[in-house]
């Protein structure tokens, strides 16, 4: 059974901010994969597997597509989700696809899964518009520090909403 996480509610209109998911691939020793994106360059072209949401689809079913697509992995189990959007607004200067279409940012509901497979599994050729094009496991931390910056705020809500699935609860008030 999966924790849904309580995420505060944004405040602004969210029609024109894409519908996405995001995910957190975690090891059992609490190390996450994160992907080197293969169009951007620079130090904060690292970032956790995401993707938009087909019309219609179920939300934990686009994750488990967009994972499988974009670093090839399957064997995974569901650890838990927030509960509401998060959104993030894509830069002034943002000149892709998604914002030529009209769309202001992206919203997103975000997951983690245990991976449970071999490293031998991860293949970022599955999909024939590759995303990554070098991949890691890091702390969890360490995702803020490699994350493009118009991310971080949605990140480091991600990182405390599912750091105790992923590293296991932190010392109690009577330790």
């Amino acid at each position: 059974m999966s924790d849904i996480i309580e995420t505060p509610s944004p405040t602004l209109d969210l029609a024109r901010f894409r519908p996405n998911v995001g995910i957190v691939l975690a090891r059992h020793d609490g190390r996450v994969w994160l992907g080197r994106r293969a169009d951007t360059n620079g130090p904060r072209n690292w970032q956790f597997p995401q993707g938009g949401v087909d019309e219609g689809e179920d939300l934990v079913d686009a994750a488990l597509r967009e994972l499988q697509e974009e670093t090839g992995a399957t064997t995974v189990s569901l650890l838990g989700r927030t509960h509401d959007w998060l959104p993030y607004a894509f830069p002034a200067n943002y000149r892709r696809s998604k914002a030529a279409r009209g769309w202001l940012g992206q919203k997103q509901i975000w997951f983690v899964f245990r991976f449970l497979g071999e490293d031998s599994e991860f293949n970022l050729a599955t999909h024939d518009q590759i995303e990554f094009d070098r991949w890691r496991w890091a702390g969890l931390d360490e995702a803020l520090d490699s994350v493009a910056e118009f991310k971080i705020e949605t990140y480091r809500q991600v990182i405390e909403a599912f750091a105790p699935l992923i590293l296991g609860p932190g010392p109690s008030a009577d330790d």
